[in-house]
């Protein structure tokens, strides 16, 4: 009896492809080609881009001494971007020192004679005050001296430098423009016939350059409007966090779940490309094996391919397609002599 189980998420399980080496004396394991429900997919254009991407300012002024990353460079956060000249900050924050030091001692000083009951209460208290606004005035110069060094608030790129050493800077001032690798999303523009259904599924990959079955993605986010004149709703696509082979800026495309589907599947291993052709090595019911032309479809995430025509539920397929190519010119070597 031939199973149909519902793939959930884009998986399907492949022990319903399960070997059947067991039962002849084949020298490669078989799998048999079953028809699965399968997530039906929309797939259109999209463009890759950072989710972070800031530009730093300056929050003090100063001349900049030092810029230790140019465009392009990777920078890890943390890492020290540039410096300003910090002597008039240095100076402010070892007069603040002083007025601290000052003050504490003075506040000390009328805080037990307070206690003693030798001075009024508005003595204290002024003294009190004025060692709170020295205390304050200290961690003010503190912090000053820290906005001369401009760190990188996370991992990425530079993409762009504002200032040059030598230059003076202002606070708000643009200093670099930089982008993370780590988090990325691709944004495409999807037809309103599937929003709704985008919706209700909120699923979708992103396919990658390199031909594999794609990355999930771990958020959909769609516009609440449509474009007045395309009628299409920008959608975006959160990657997982990590390197997947793109980068901002470059061509990709979206396979966005808008239903099921009963496709033929058959285990990727199991189809060979020779030049145009692509095929599969069939064993028949006599343990014949025989290279058969198929229509393949898409590689699903869990290493299944759909297969379009060419082959019938229930037929078997050599899962070592090398192994039954040699099988094969052996049989005809050995029937010729």
């Amino acid at each position: 009896m031939r199973m149909r189980r519902l793939l959930i998420g884009g998986i399907v399980a492949l022990a319903g492809l399960g070997s059947a080496a067991a039962e002849s004396q084949l020298p490669f394991e078989v799998a048999t080609a079953e028809a699965h429900t399968v997530v039906r997919e929309a797939v259109v254009n999209a463009v890759i881009e950072a989710v972070q991407r800031a530009t730093v300012s300056a929050q003090t002024s100063g001349r900049v001494v030092e810029v230790n990353f140019d465009v392009d460079d990777y920078v890890t956060k943390g890492s020290v971007l540039l410096r300003f000249r910090d002597a008039e900050q240095r100076a402010a924050l070892k007069a603040a020192q002083a007025r601290y030091s000052e003050a504490e001692a003075e506040f000390n000083r009328i805080k037990d004679i307070y206690e003693k009951q030798l001075v009024a209460k508005s003595t204290f208290d002024r003294a009190e005050a004025a060692f709170k606004a020295a205390r304050a005035g200290l961690e003010q110069a503190q912090e000053q001296i820290e906005h001369t060094v401009v760190r990188a608030p996370y991992s990425g790129i530079v993409v762009k430098r504002h200032i040059e050493v030598g230059e003076v800077a202002n606070p708000g001032q643009a200093l670099m423009t930089g982008l993370s690798l780590e988090r990325l999303r691709a944004v495409a523009d999807v037809p309103q016939a599937h929003i709704e259904t985008l919706r209700s599924l909120s699923r979708a990959r992103v396919l990658v350059p390199d031909g594999a079955p794609g990355v999930e993605g771990v958020k959909l986010t769609i516009s609440p409007y449509a474009d007045a004149l395309s009628h299409t709703f920008k959608v975006r696509v959160d990657l997982p966090p990590g390197q997947h082979g793109v980068y901002p800026g470059m061509f990709a495309k979206v396979a966005f779940a808008v239903g099921e589907e009963v496709r033929l599947l058959v285990p990727a291993a199991a189809v060979v490309y020779r030049s145009e052709v692509t095929a599969v090595y069939v064993v028949g019911e006599d343990d014949r094996v025989a290279l058969r032309q198929i229509r393949a479809g898409r590689l699903l995430p869990d290493g299944s391919m759909e297969v379009l025509a060419g082959l019938a539920a229930g037929e078997r397929v050599a899962l070592d397609p090398i192994r039954a190519g040699i099988y094969l010119k052996e049989l005809r070597g050995g029937s010729g002599s």
